[in-house]
Order: structure tokens, then sequence, then C-alpha cells
């Protein structure tokens, strides 16, 4: 992703973005601002999401969006033994500041850093504090061993992080997340920018239009 700073709106102390439709691109949408409660919920809602590279905030809306309907959530053959073999157990917000701990502080072979700021992870734990962030965790022989965590605004979850320390470990906790969002009455999963192990579980990709037109009819703008 490249910076191109004089076409880039910087942001100020107001809380405020330009419209997604002024976005790079990339989907660089605009720079700087704080990480407040109230900033992070706006983003969302507008279908924007925080990405750092380095100290300062950067503020993201690609065209396309990568989102995974619940109904479409694919799980394999081989994952299906995982769970049924009862590898590992599955809890909901049991120890979210663990988890993002571990989103940010787990190695990944093909990543050189993370971008989960101590600034971020204080954010979003503040956010959970607030009922606005969530945590799924995958638990072997009492250890935490894989998870995720994300954002909820109405019918709609946003993903932000996962980490594994135990091979399948997030992809259990990711179905098993999914299955209970089903029944939560969620009904789309924002995944942002694609991965290809997110593809492998039914993720795809829909227009930014679509998406903001999503939020609205899912009740993630207040």
């Amino acid at each position: 992703m490249t910076l191109k700073e004089s076409t880039l709106q910087i942001l100020s102390d107001k809380l405020w973005f330009p419209p997604v439709e002024k976005a790079q691109s990339d989907g660089l949408l605009a720079m700087g601002g704080d990480l407040s409660p109230q900033r992070i919920l706006l983003a969302y809602e507008s279908g924007i999401f925080p990405w750092f590279e380095g100290e300062i905030p950067l503020w993201w809306s690609p065209d396309p969006r990568f989102v995974l309907f619940p109904p479409n959530l694919k799980v394999t053959k081989s994952m299906q033994q995982v769970i049924r073999n009862k590898q590992f157990s599955f809890t909901i917000n049991k120890s979210f500041a663990q988890v993002i701990h571990l989103c940010k502080t787990t190695e990944r072979a093909d990543q050189l850093g993370t971008w989960i700021t101590d600034e971020v992870e204080s954010a979003y734990t503040e956010l959970h504090h607030m009922g606005y962030a969530y945590s799924a965790e995958a638990w072997q022989d009492g250890e935490l061993v894989g998870g995720l965590y994300e954002i909820k605004l109405g019918k709609v979850f946003f993903g932000e992080s996962m980490f594994s320390t135990k091979s399948n470990a997030s992809k259990f906790a990711f179905i098993q997340f999914v299955d209970h969002l089903k029944k939560e009455g969620i009904q789309l999963i924002d995944c942002q920018v694609y991965t290809n192990h997110l593809e492998s579980l039914g993720a795809n990709m829909i227009t930014r239009k679509k998406f903001i037109e999503l939020l609205k009819r899912y009740e993630a703008v207040r």
C-alpha cells in the first residue's frame, strides 16, 4: 500500500471522516486523528477501519470489500473432523485481553510485524468494556491456543485479527464463532481485505457501495 500524502485527508481532533468515495485506489482514505472509542465506532459505521503503518493511524475503505455472509461458511472435512474429535474447546469473551495481546505478539510467517500498537490494544480493550468488542477463544488442555477479536454493531461483526499457536486453532474458533453468530441473527461479517485463509472459509468480495448499503440495512449505523 502506497501512501500518497499529497492527496490524503489529514484528520484533526474534530470527529469526522471524509466520504469513502475519496479513498485512494488501495483504499487509503485518511491519516491521523485519534483512537477514541467514538472515532473508531464512527469509522466502522461509515465503512472505514483503522490500520497502522508506523505510529500514525491510517483509515481505510477499500473497494471491493471482503466479507462473509454467515450462511456461506465453508467447513472442510478435515475441520469437521477436528470439531468432532473435540481437539479444542470454545468460549466467547472469556479472555479478551489475552486474545488481543496474543494477536499483537504472536509471530506470523508472512508478516514482519504487527499493526496492533499499544494504543490499538488499549482502545479495543476499552471498547470491549463498553460492550462493542468481542473475543472468541480456542483452548487446549486449559491453554489459550487460538482466537480472534471483532467489533459488533447492529447485525454486523467487523473482524479485526486472529492468532493461533496450534494448527487449526484459529480456524476452529472462527467456525464455532460464526455458527454462534448465525443463531444470534448476525447477517454480515466484515473481513476487510482479501486473505486465502478467509476465502477458504467462504468469504467473498462485494463492492464498497453494496457494503455501505448493507451496513444501513443491518443496523450497523447508529
